[in-house]
């Protein structure tokens, strides 16, 4: 079995989580054990709340505290070094809008992404003419439009590589591709690309027609991720024009996946839907 892609923001995330469930197991509270490794019950809120990434020698004092002992201590150890560590997205943080930086680092490790997108075809699976067209158009006025370019297009490897690649199963609304983005040219290029990701064997591209009529998601796109590991539990990410939002509460999450099974439900099948980005391509040419 091929080992999971490791990102150091889904570890500093498993990080956070394991600490706080230790504290809460060990009947302590913060101040309790703050006094107990030398440091102040601020500092611990913040390394629990993910605010500040413990180096590993604060997690050994934190793990003696709690009594964990062998190989879960070791492997707790490995996960602050990781958590310290910065991804390739790293460097480009400050051309990102806030929060999407996040959201990079917790897509790299996921093992499954279900999206809705109302307006455009999901970044995973964009050209990189459609790329730039829709930065560019969303842009308004700001530079490193092709760092942002770039940034997306390297995401890409997450769906092609040869081992562990992301599932992806896509709702997409009618009007994606029916919304000439860059032009004839480019949009053609980019509802061929969609043709040939559909069939790869990890995305699963499902379009939700115009006479669906109303549904459930209305009020715009959302993305949820799974992850391999069952300590790291479901996310919903909400995008917005300026910033970007994670969402993990358990009511919060339930309500997204009962959305995108009602999408699902409504969506054409993977070969209608096919059928149908083949003949918009057509007309396209």
């Amino acid at each position: 079995m091929t080992a999971p892609r490791r990102s150091p923001t889904a570890r500093h995330r498993r990080l956070v989580a394991e600490l706080r469930g230790l504290r809460e197991a060990s009947a302590k509270s913060r101040q309790e054990v703050a006094e107990l490794v030398g440091t102040t019950d601020i500092t611990l809120w913040r390394y629990e709340t993910g605010l500040t990434r413990p180096a590993p020698a604060d997690v050994a004092a934190l793990l003696e505290v709690y009594g964990v002992a062998g190989e879960a201590r070791g492997q707790l150890l490995e996960m602050a070094r990781e958590a310290r560590k910065r991804g390739w997205w790293h460097r480009h943080r400050q051309t990102l809008k806030p929060g999407f930086d996040s959201y990079i680092g917790l897509e790299a490790e996921a093992s499954v992404l279900r999206t809705y997108q109302p307006q455009v075809v999901p970044g995973l699976l964009q050209t990189e003419e459609y790329a730039r067209a829709v930065i560019e158009a969303t842009a308004m006025g700001q530079a490193e439009v092709e760092e942002k370019v770039a940034v997306r297009m390297s995401r890409q490897d997450l769906v092609t590589r040869p081992d562990y690649p992301i599932q992806i199963v896509v709702v997409l609304d009618e009007a994606v591709i029916r919304r000439q983005v860059g032009g004839p040219g480019v949009m053609r290029g980019q509802l061929l690309h969609l043709l040939e990701a559909g069939a790869l064997p990890n995305v699963d591209i499902r379009i939700l027609p115009f006479a669906s009529g109303a549904h459930s998601a209305l009020d715009g796109q959302f993305n949820l991720l799974e992850f391999p590991e069952p300590g790291d539990v479901d996310l919903v990410y909400l995008e917005q024009a300026a910033s970007g939002l994670v969402l993990e509460e358990p009511q919060e999450r339930r309500r997204y996946a009962m959305m995108f099974a009602d999408l699902l439900a409504r969506a054409l099948s993977s070969g209608d839907t096919a059928a149908l980005v083949t003949s918009i391509a057509c007309d396209e040419g």
